[in-house]
């Protein structure tokens, strides 16, 4: 199957249900005008399709689909199924989910369906099945969205009978989810597979975090699986009609419910909404795109993101001028292949009617919101298929784990602050503020290709993850870990005979305690080089076996005690940082282990500009962005060259949030 589409696909969701005949022709004119070529509909449009039970009318779609191919714009046909109708809700009540309060729902809001309902399998596959058929021969439908944002949980009684179902395929006996669930803690031995109960707070669900992480992390991985199947599903009945149909649905970054990595196998292409808040650093807009490229290794969707203001955040601040332009380059700096806005037009109503636009209540296109996405729209339309399909390529990975998510987040200590996604962050950024491109990537991935994997809160050490670490550094790959990996199996069960379990030999370090600090407390740590930092949050109480010191504790009982370690293993090595150093420390820190790498930046010079590359045909394309606020020199190596977004040669200063794209 073949991804790579004619150009960046620029244009969004669009809900012309919502709106009269008389309306959907200024849309046309206003959307052709600003250079938008692609329209994602029926996201939300199942009780309009399906009034009741027995009825279908797909007339007012009809139209909608008829005009759009009039007007010659890409479509990406959405299956609807992401909010179940009303009559559902009434006459199957319990199609609705149940809280974790174990309250069961009534109708109201949008994802609100059990995903272990027959009643909702049945009517959302028909549904797909019945769109799929109707509109199987139209050119201009170019992807199938399959429902939207899938996410939650679901603790009803479908969901309990079917987890215990599932534990049975899991662990045929009930012996072995004793021995898994470590339950002759709390004298919570099981002997009958009817005495399972999901995790909720009627239950295990503990009073800030789950009491048996075992039992939690079976049902977080039952409950992403049955979603999964959901989606499956739907997309089986497109492909039954199409089968070469692209077939996706939007997902959310670092979206904790659901396994991401798992989910990506299952898509044909990967999409995912940006929706940055106002103070959220660029760098971490940098890390979901990488995520979400890493699921697949591949270019992937711009879904949605806002033009301008989003309605849900606490503070819907506007995006400054050219921001959203800036925005949506690095997102094809990324490896986005589409830059694609909710919504089209602006709601009159409901809870997102002051979600951005293109076309804003106004309907007028002298607004600065429209203008600057016409020019973007015009800027795609010159850089045509130049960089669509284009590769990035990393000699940095980064291991996300959504299993180690779980339960780094369900264990009961050693911090309650601990945050998967932060932990990551943190050493994502050491490598973005150098611009050096980082692919993010499973603990299945093959890590030969790579001169450097970090692997940052390794909580969870799945059977055989840690023997291809040592595969990987025994080679002579570098590896970065620390505190809080090796400590558990699969179940939450601490590995016996020392910290880091498994990665112990590999590390050459033998953790004796692990110290928490509130926010108020920090120990100090000394270099080599005599430099002296803070640290804090977590202080590995280390004792090297193998490793030499490259920082030291000078405070607290464990004091001149290992606070990052280096051990050489094979023909690579490993850090270990036991504690978590202040930024100046860690800046020391990782310019040594990127030395000893032959790690370096995509560019030979300093500069506070992002700069990224993708890769085609042989040909480098450089995205060259400004997202400092202040007026920046551009690198001597790009000053002459030709600007490929508007043909012209570069300025020499590039002001806040301005992007040049160079091709070499």
């Amino acid at each position: 199957m073949n991804n790579e589409f004619k150009k960046v696909l620029y244009g969004g969701d669009y809900n012309p249900e919502q709106w009269t005949h008389e309306i959907w022709q200024d849309d046309m004119r206003l959307l052709k005008n600003a250079n938008i070529d692609t329209a994602t509909i029926n996201v939300f449009s199942w009780a309009k399709l399906q009034p009741n039970e027995e009825t279908y009318d797909f007339s007012g779609l009809d139209a909608i689909v008829e005009m759009l191919t009039r007007e010659k714009f890409n479509i990406i046909m959405a299956t609807s199924t992401a909010a179940i109708p009303a009559w559902m809700a009434k006459r199957y009540p319990e199609v609705m989910r149940a809280g974790n309060n174990g309250v069961r729902k009534k109708f109201g809001e949008r994802h609100n369906f059990c995903p272990n309902s027959a009643v909702y399998k049945k009517y959302s596959v028909l549904l797909a099945n019945k769109i799929a058929e109707r509109y199987k021969n139209n050119k201009n439908i170019i992807c199938w969205h399959i429902c939207n944002e899938y996410g939650g949980t679901c603790y009803c009684d479908n969901c309990e009978k079917e987890f215990r179902i599932w534990l049975k395929n899991k662990y045929k006996n009930i012996n072995a989810v004793n021995e898994a669930w470590n339950t002759s803690f709390w004298s919570h031995t099981i002997y009958d597979w009817d005495e399972i109960v999901v995790p909720n707070i009627l239950g295990d669900g503990g009073w800030y975090r789950p009491y048996f992480a075992g039992l939690y992390l079976d049902y977080q991985r039952f409950n992403s699986e049955s979603m999964l199947n959901c989606f499956k599903a739907e997309r089986d009945a497109v492909k039954k009609h199409i089968p070469n149909a692209l077939v996706t649905t939007n997902l959310m970054g670092p979206y904790k419910p659901l396994d991401y990595f798992k989910w990506a196998q299952e898509m044909d292409i990967v999409s995912w909404d940006n929706y940055p808040d106002r103070n959220t650093e660029w760098g971490y807009v940098a890390f979901t795109h990488d995520l979400m490229r890493g699921l697949k290794g591949k270019p992937f969707m711009l879904m949605e993101q806002t033009p301008s203001q989003q309605n849900w955040q606490k503070y819907c601040t506007l995006k400054q001028p050219g921001q959203m332009s800036a925005q949506s380059y690095q997102t094809i700096a990324h490896g986005a292949d589409s830059v694609l806005f909710f919504q089209l037009r602006r709601s009159k109503g409901g809870c997102e009617k002051f979600h951005g636009a293109v076309i804003s209540h106004s309907g007028s296109d002298k607004t600065r919101v429209y203008n600057e996405v016409k020019e973007l729209g015009a800027q795609l339309n010159t850089i045509g298929n130049k960089i669509v399909g284009a590769k990035t390529v990393s000699e940095v990975a980064l291991i996300f784990d959504w299993e180690n998510y779980w339960a780094v987040e369900s264990t009961m200590g050693p911090n309650a602050d601990l945050r998967y996604v932060e932990e990551l962050y943190l050493y994502y950024k050491q490598f973005y503020k150098r611009n050096i491109s980082v692919d993010i990537i499973s603990d299945t991935t093959d890590f030969s290709k790579y001169k450097v994997v970090a692997a940052p809160v390794l909580y969870m050490v799945k059977q055989g993850v840690s023997d291809a670490l040592e595969r990987y550094v025994k080679n002579g790959g570098i590896l970065i870990t620390g505190y809080m990996s090796g400590i558990v199996n699969e179940s939450d069960n601490v590995y016996l005979g020392g910290y880091p379990g498994p990665l112990r030999k590999l590390a050459g370090v033998w953790v004796e305690e692990i110290d928490a600090l509130a926010p108020d407390q920090s120990n100090t740590v000394r270099l080599k080089s005599g430099n002296e930092y803070k640290c804090g949050f977590l202080c590995d109480v280390i004792h090297s076996e193998e490793a030499e010191t490259i920082a030291e504790y000078t405070s607290n009982f464990y004091s001149r005690l290992p606070a990052v370690t280096k051990n050489k293993f094979g023909k690579g090595y490993v850090y270990y940082f036991g504690t978590k150093p202040e930024a100046e420390c860690m800046n020391e820190i990782f310019g040594e282990i990127l030395s000893s790498g032959k790690i370096s930046s995509v560019l030979d010079e300093n500069t506070e500009l992002e700069v990224d590359v993708r890769e085609k045909d042989g040909n480098k394309y450089f995205f060259i962005m400004n997202f400092s606020g202040m007026e920046k020199p551009l690198p001597q190596q790009f000053i002459g060259s030709i600007n490929i977004i508007n043909g012209e040669k570069s300025p020499e200063v590039l002001k806040p949030f301005e992007t040049v794209v160079v091709e070499k």
